[in-house]
């Protein structure tokens, strides 16, 4: 049983000029930026950074934010140079199958559906409380059942994703510049908080700011991160174990990177503009999240900071309440682009597993007019809605965090292995310090996993549990690299 064969980048290659299969190439490195800033941008920035700061780090939330960046920044270099030698739609799953095998690019796959599905789904429900926040602000009450706290039915939640999945069938050019305007205006109400708050910092609140760690009912039980566990550590939060505590979580602010990737096959020159793409995202939102971060715990105590919507609360608690209506309308756009890029890279990642017969094959037909994948943007989008009207937040962006860093274990691991053995292949950018920087991504990454809760290992081995057992029951029986005369496992 051959479950390491795998697929030659030339392969890959051709695979994208097949006619019933070949995307439209739309989108130029500033596409590409916009989009990781659109999808960067998002929970993290509007919701994580006062839970965080509140709950794990005090103050030096922000520098977890740095230490975040940093491994994103590590796994951001490897993903630059695969998506330069190989651009083709599937990012990480894509790239494993190039170097790992067939098996562990299904894994990958299965991973990354967790990452994109499940994350675009409650995004949308941070969506609609913020609509519904906006809307009872100006006098429109939206009655509990269909937008309150526990709704029988999100029904805004589930009409975004429905406008968004129509969007994203249209094409992916439309996709762009509607993510364009929307993060225009999510940026410039971040760099508003960032240069009015400045005026409302106190000095005091910074201090301690690491406060002295103790143990919490945040950190007990399944609830306490894994390393404190296998070490014996007592579970604490606060102080410098805090800090990377806190890091594993608000690592969920930093996702959306490793999605352009994905959009490598749309991309006129992606040799030149993933990488550009990729690692000008990364570099602009690390930026403005330090910057928020120090900018809110400024305002306001971190132990009085709010959870739902830390950035317009603080503005509230110093009097000024005009200011978080606009923080609302920001926060809106900024929660639709997340939206809109997770599903974008939830469709390329399983329109590239389809085409390789390791799901349905004719999910993955091109539309004739739109040039994108509708039959599955379509599918996606209703799982997406049905997610939507019934799940909240919970502690999904922990699980999301424990399957993105494993993709980027598996990345940064081929790197190297692609170097060994297709040295030949050509690389419009070459990730430096090879293999000491991809070795130390992987160190980075799988610390950040052993600081996320025993409970987010549980919940992962489960998941992958299933997809394991999906490939054996239908993927290795239906993959197309099983007959195809170029296939070579030694590649």
């Amino acid at each position: 049983m051959d479950i390491f064969r795998t697929k030659s980048v030339e392969q890959s290659i051709r695979d994208t000029e097949a006619p019933e299969h070949q995307l439209r190439k739309r989108l130029t490195a500033t596409d590409l930026t916009v989009f990781g800033i659109g999808v960067i941008v998002g929970t993290g920035i509007f919701v994580l950074t006062g839970q965080v700061a509140r709950d794990v780090a005090g103050p030096a939330v922000a520098v977890s934010f740095v230490v975040a960046g940093i491994v994103c920044g590590l796994a951001a270099l490897c993903y630059a140079e695969f998506a330069s030698t190989i651009p083709v739609a599937g990012s990480a799953y894509t790239f494993s199958f190039a170097t790992l095998g067939e098996f562990p690019a299904w894994v990958i796959g299965w991973d990354l559906i967790l990452e994109l599905a499940l994350a675009a789904a409650v995004v949308s429900v941070g969506w609609s409380g913020y609509f519904a926040s906006l809307l009872a602000s100006l006098g429109l009450e939206l009655p509990a059942s269909i937008a309150g706290a526990d709704p029988v039915v999100n029904v805004p939640a589930v009409l975004i994703v429905l406008i968004l999945t129509a969007v994203l069938v249209a094409g992916i050019k439309l996709s762009s510049r509607v993510n364009l305007i929307l993060v225009i205006t999510k940026i410039a109400v971040v760099l508003l908080v960032i240069v009015a708050g400045l005026f409302f910092v106190n000095g005091a609140n910074y201090t301690p700011f690491i406060p002295d760690p103790i143990s919490t009912p945040r950190v007990e039980g399944l609830q306490a991160p894994l390393v404190q566990v296998l070490f014996g550590i007592e579970p604490v939060a606060f102080g410098v174990i805090g800090i990377f505590s806190a890091a594993a979580i608000v690592f969920f602010a930093f996702i959306g990177f490793d999605i352009v990737a994905t959009a490598a096959e749309e991309t006129i020159e992606p040799q030149h503009d993933v990488p550009r793409g990729i690692i000008g995202s990364l570099a602009i939102c690390t930026v403005l999240y330090v910057a928020v971060s120090l900018v809110v715990v400024g305002m306001q105590k971190y132990s009085q900071l709010s959870e739902a919507a830390p950035l317009s609360d603080a503005f509230i608690s110093v009097g000024q309440p005009w200011l978080a209506t606009i923080i609302s309308v920001g926060a809106i756009a900024g929660l639709t682009t997340v939206v809109l890029v997770l599903l974008l890279g939830q469709t390329r990642v399983l329109f590239a597993m389809c085409r390789d017969g390791l799901l349905p094959r004719s999910l993955a037909v091109v539309h004739p007019t739109f040039g994108t994948p509708a039959r599955l943007t379509i599918i996606i989008g209703l799982v997406t809605m049905a997610l939507a009207g019934f799940v909240s937040f919970g502690e999904l962006a922990e699980l999301v965090n424990i399957g993105t860093l494993f993709a980027f274990v598996v990345v940064s691991l081929g790197v190297i292995i692609l170097r060994r053995t297709r040295p030949d292949l050509p690389r419009a950018f070459r990730a430096p310090l090879v293999p000491w920087l991809p070795i130390l991504s992987v160190l980075a990454c799988l610390y950040l996993m052993l600081n996320l809760p025993v409970q987010t290992w549980l919940r992962f081995l489960v998941w992958m549990a299933i997809g394991i057992v999906l490939y054996f029951a239908y993927g290795y029986r239906h993959s197309r690299t099983a007959a195809a005369p170029w296939r070579s496992s030694g590649e």
